[in-house]
């Protein structure tokens, strides 16, 4: 089933040696560490988690999202944030690198708001591939990171929390994202903003959770706008209406869990808003050609 991993979860299915740091680190100021890679489990659990993680991977494996797999086979930094549901899937040979963890109070003190940093964001590219070059430059930074975890040095949190930027923002640079789009217009303005909304819902972490914003007038609600303006400004930016990416995204959530979870269809039905089973089952099939019982059966 998906669950969201926490960090005492992390440390207890993780002991390592310094795991003391886990109840003295930094109090009242967040939670960090850094780890060596080790080679572990074949695959890990595909679970959210309440904590953020940047992960220099050296070795081959594959990345599991809600909607996609990434073949890592080249080193690269993968980022995990609360946000996305994911699990790591390592391939035979060597597996090498560092991590490090933290919380979203370590890092925010005097910092734009993490959740909106590109390589953290929902339903974002959450993996950056390296160069040799690269690679050792960030190897490097991590082992400072790892020096200065042992270090008594008083400032020691404050130092930590710069080199964390460092490797956000080295890795930013070198990403094929583009954070910064300063001639954005309105009806794009407004899509992204519409997008952002309807990527928060998700995923679904529990069976007692269900989704709020169903319609496109829901989130024009929600958004303080006119459901014509919303619709308009999608359809413009994208090509596509706003119920279509409604769908496309609750079919999306469908899918994942189908193939993760254990739960009823009825609990899945009730999780994406739908009154009755039978309506689901009915969506379902229309997008898919499948039922949901028989799209689950070919999953296993």
């Amino acid at each position: 089933m998906q669950t969201i991993e926490t960090l005492e979860e992390f440390y207890r299915r993780h002991p390592v040696d310094n795991q003391k740091v886990f109840a003295e680190n930094n109090t009242g100021q967040g939670h960090f560490n850094v780890f060596m890679r080790k080679p572990c489990m074949v695959r890990s659990p595909f679970s959210r988690r309440d904590f953020y993680k940047i992960a220099l991977v050296i070795g081959n494996g594959k990345m599991h999202y809600t909607d996609k797999e990434v073949v890592v086979d080249k080193p690269a930094l993968v980022f995990s944030s609360p946000s996305a549901t994911s699990s790591w899937e390592s391939d035979a040979g060597p597996q090498t690198g560092w991590f490090c963890l933290f919380t979203h109070a370590f890092i925010e003190s005097g910092s734009p708001q993490i959740q909106d940093f590109p390589l953290f964001k929902a339903g974002g590219s959450h993996i950056v591939f390296l160069t040799e070059s690269q690679q050792a430059f960030f190897s490097a930074v991590l082992r400072k990171m790892m020096e200065e975890m042992d270090s008594e040095y008083s400032g020691k949190y404050d130092l930590l929390r710069n080199y964390l930027r460092i490797l956000m923002h080295e890795a930013l640079k070198i990403s094929p994202l583009n954070p910064a789009e300063n001639n954005i217009n309105a009806p794009a303005r407004i899509t992204n903003q519409f997008l952002e909304l309807l990527e928060r819902q998700f995923p679904i972490d529990s069976s007692g959770q269900y989704l709020k914003l169903k319609t496109a007038n829901d989130f024009a609600n929600c958004l303080a706008m006119h459901t014509n303006h919303l619709n308009r400004s999608v359809k413009e930016t994208t090509g596509q209406t706003t119920s279509q990416h409604i769908s496309a995204r609750i079919l999306k959530e469908a899918q994942a869990l189908l193939k993760h979870t254990d739960w009823s269809i009825a609990q899945i039905a009730v999780g994406l808003g739908f009154e009755e089973p039978a309506y689901f089952t009915n969506f379902f099939k229309k997008h898919t050609g499948l039922s949901p019982a028989v799209s689950r059966s070919s999953n296993n």
